[in-house]
């Protein structure tokens, strides 16, 4: 396993300009094959989108200022919510819109409401009150059904002209239905998602200081294990609850691999959820990496990371700005 990973090290950096130049004409030619997969789509027996070039996609953007989440503490503290989000039409002209949304269970149950029929001006903005998704859901009689790691999705059913409806959520689980080319998109979002989480705010620059060791012989004996090693790491606000760290291993990759002259700063992605840290990446050898962790009363990250090879690390984030 060992030899292994460092022959995967050396390939992937002996070739990083080739597979560079590779991945970008594998991607160009991944999107010729997603535009002719979708135009020539005309009907799978089902409900999912079809006759995208003759038919149409919906723009859903949450509005400025209001809630991107549905806020527990708010809820439990007996407070309102406020959700806003716009409905326009990103391309096509269909007859009307049914403005539709999902309530998704933790446990995946799903059940599906329509918050406004037969939309046909646009653009159209939608507010959400706590009443307005009480009112809406069987599931949800008072305040108290609202659960950390629910999730509430919006979207549209739209009829085209012809009388086609064109569903972009499955009815019976809320799940995906069109293609990769509308799920990247830039330019137009068919999707908003307000997850019930409660505030976080742990952007910024941190303060690291590590421990860990590696299975890997590489490193030399005075650096593994290690401890208290001393790093600064980026935290980005993605938005949402999600962030990505600069540097997922609070240094300790960047010390153990430097003997082959390299600057192992690996990014890592995580989620907050009410001070709950999870979040999962692969690393430079392809190996998968597990992040777990809290956020501390004192507003300190305490954040565990281990990977497939059976290296690991422990790291204290203090916040610096």
């Amino acid at each position: 396993m060992h030899q292994l990973r460092k022959m995967l090290l050396l390939i992937k950096y002996s070739g990083i300009i080739k597979k560079k130049v590779m991945k970008k004409i594998k991607l160009i030619f991944a999107s010729f094959i997603a535009l002719a997969m979708t135009l020539a789509c005309n009907d799978d027996g089902g409900d999912s989108v079809r006759k995208l070039q003759e038919g149409a996609v919906p723009d859903i953007q949450k509005t400025d200022g209001t809630d991107s989440f549905i806020n527990l503490n708010e809820l439990e503290a007996g407070n309102d919510i406020a959700l806003s989000f716009s409905v326009d039409k990103a391309f096509g002209d269909p007859a009307s819109m049914d403005v539709v949304a999902f309530y998704i269970k933790a446990d995946g149950t799903a059940e599906k409401a329509i918050l406004a029929d037969d939309v046909t001006n646009f653009p159209v903005t939608i507010n959400v009150t706590k009443e307005t998704l009480i009112n809406a859901f069987e599931v949800l009689t008072s305040a108290d059904d609202f659960e950390l790691g629910d999730q509430l999705k919006i979207s549209t059913d739209l009829t085209l002209k012809d009388g086609t409806i064109v569903k972009l959520l499955k009815d019976d689980t809320g799940a995906q239905n069109y293609g990769q080319d509308i799920a990247n998109s830039t330019v137009f979002s068919v999707v908003q998602i307000y997850n019930v989480s409660c505030p976080s705010d742990l952007g910024g620059t941190y303060s690291v200081v590590s421990s860990g060791s590696s299975t890997d012989p590489g490193p030399t004996p005075d650096e593994n294990p290690i401890t208290d090693y001393p790093y600064t790491t980026t935290i980005t606000d993605n938005g949402g609850g999600s962030y990505t760290m600069s540097d997922a291993f609070g240094g300790l990759y960047i010390l153990w691999y430097d003997i082959y002259g390299l600057d192992f700063e690996v990014e890592g992605n995580f989620t907050d959820v009410c001070g709950n840290l999870n979040g999962s990446f692969t690393d430079p050898f392809g190996g998968a990496v597990t992040i777990t962790g809290t956020v501390n009363p004192d507003g300190t990250l305490s954040i565990h990371w281990d990977n497939e090879f059976g290296d690991t690390g422990d790291s204290v984030y203090t916040k610096v700005e």
